[in-house]
């Protein structure tokens, strides 16, 4: 005797006063797949003949998803027709397994293509919003940041000083020979390319004064923080944000401790100090770059190099840079913390978080970088 799970799906129809009344009997579940959907489609021509229709599921001894699924599809079909499918069982496991795989449209809805420009506003609008959520949450965040720090001055018990050593080693030592060599050769191209323009000219000498004044305001500070962004600030994004995903940032809180306070303030507090001394080392290394092609290509002689950098750089070049360096690292430091802590459950998640990270951390530094300039300009320093 065969049992009942393994039972064909069956379906008996009559006409009960002009309702059709059909009974549903044995297992109507994935294993028997062929067989329900040949079934289903056996019901939706008889139930298009009339009006309204019902399904008595009481004898229906198996009941799994793709069966409560076709039957709720058939329902739909029927709905849209204008007919009424009615499901009467004396199981209420059925009728639950019904409303929780209930189908609202089965039809595939066809994408509307709006005008070129229609695209291009609504995109423009999303931006804005994105943009305007982000301004929000990140004045929130650090207000958050600002009273963590507070918490650490007025509790120096607080603050985690191996974490502040382990993050400038790894920020500033670490990153300190990738950081020089790409600046020695941004360097050693734009007193070439400088070199190239000017000999034209009979001026090759103002070469000096080019790449002084560019790499000390501006190229230093600028390369600096961009590879710090992608490097530094990445690895803050994907640290904070594989903790938030193996929930350790609420096993934190549930210890009593603020996450800010355990995380993000080594984090900034590291970076601050860091892009200053990783800003004086790139530009040291840049004009050691402008100097030996200055004198390989431009026949401009080191001591001469020197006496002339000298005579035309003052203090406020190099301190313009230095200026800057605390503000970037910041900004960095706040973009790629607030990145992290957004990060969902996924490895999907993580990735568009860092990838996100590092983009908007080297928007802000050139905006920051811009801004700094119109300030310098306008106080004529």
């Amino acid at each position: 005797m065969a049992s009942l799970d393994s039972a064909e799906p069956q379906a008996v129809f009559r006409d009960d006063a002009g309702t059709l009344a059909v009974v549903l009997a044995g297992s109507w579940s994935a294993d028997r797949a062929p067989r329900v959907e040949e079934l289903a489609h056996e019901i939706g021509e008889r139930i298009a003949k009339v009006s309204r229709a019902t399904l008595d599921l009481s004898a229906v001894v198996r009941l799994d998803t793709l069966g409560a699924y076709v039957l709720s599809r058939l329902k739909t079909q029927r709905a849209e027709a204008g007919g009424a499918i009615e499901f009467v069982s004396q199981k209420p496991e059925h009728t639950v397994l019904l409303a929780e795989v209930d189908v609202h449209d089965c039809s595939v809805v066809p994408t509307v293509r709006h005008f070129g420009i229609v695209n291009v506003l609504v995109n423009i609008g999303k931006a804005v919003v994105r943009f305007g959520r982000d301004m929000v949450g990140g004045a929130m965040f650090l207000g958050e940041v600002v009273v963590g720090s507070l918490g650490v001055v007025l509790g120096p018990r607080k603050f985690r000083g191996p974490s502040l050593v382990n993050q400038i080693e790894l920020i500033a030592f670490n990153g300190a020979p990738i950081i020089m060599l790409i600046s020695f050769l941004v360097g050693c191209i734009v007193a070439q390319q400088g070199i190239f323009q000017l000999q034209q000219f009979g001026a090759t000498v103002f070469v000096v004064n080019l790449t002084g004044i560019l790499i000390l305001r501006e190229l230093s500070v600028l390369l600096t923080s961009i590879m710090i962004a992608g490097r530094s600030g990445s690895a803050f994004t994907a640290e904070i944000g594989s903790m938030k995903m193996r929930e350790e940032i609420d096993a934190l809180r549930v210890m009593g401790l603020d996450p800010i306070e355990v995380l993000v303030v080594p984090r900034i507090l590291a970076l601050i100090i860091s892009l200053p001394i990783l800003t004086f080392i790139s530009a040291m290394a840049g004009l050691t770059g402008a100097g030996l092609v200055a004198w390989l290509y431009g026949g401009i002689g080191m001591d001469t190099f020197l006496a002339r950098l000298q005579s035309v750089i003052t203090w406020k070049h190099f301190a313009v840079g230095l200026i800057k360096a605390p503000f970037m690292a910041f900004v960095i430091g706040l973009i790629a913390s607030i990145e992290g802590l957004a990060v969902k459950g996924s490895a999907e998640s993580l990735g568009r978080q860092v990838t996100a990270s590092v983009v908007k951390s080297i928007f802000m530094v050139i905006v920051v970088d811009g801004l700094f300039a119109m300030f310098f300009a306008s106080i004529e320093f």
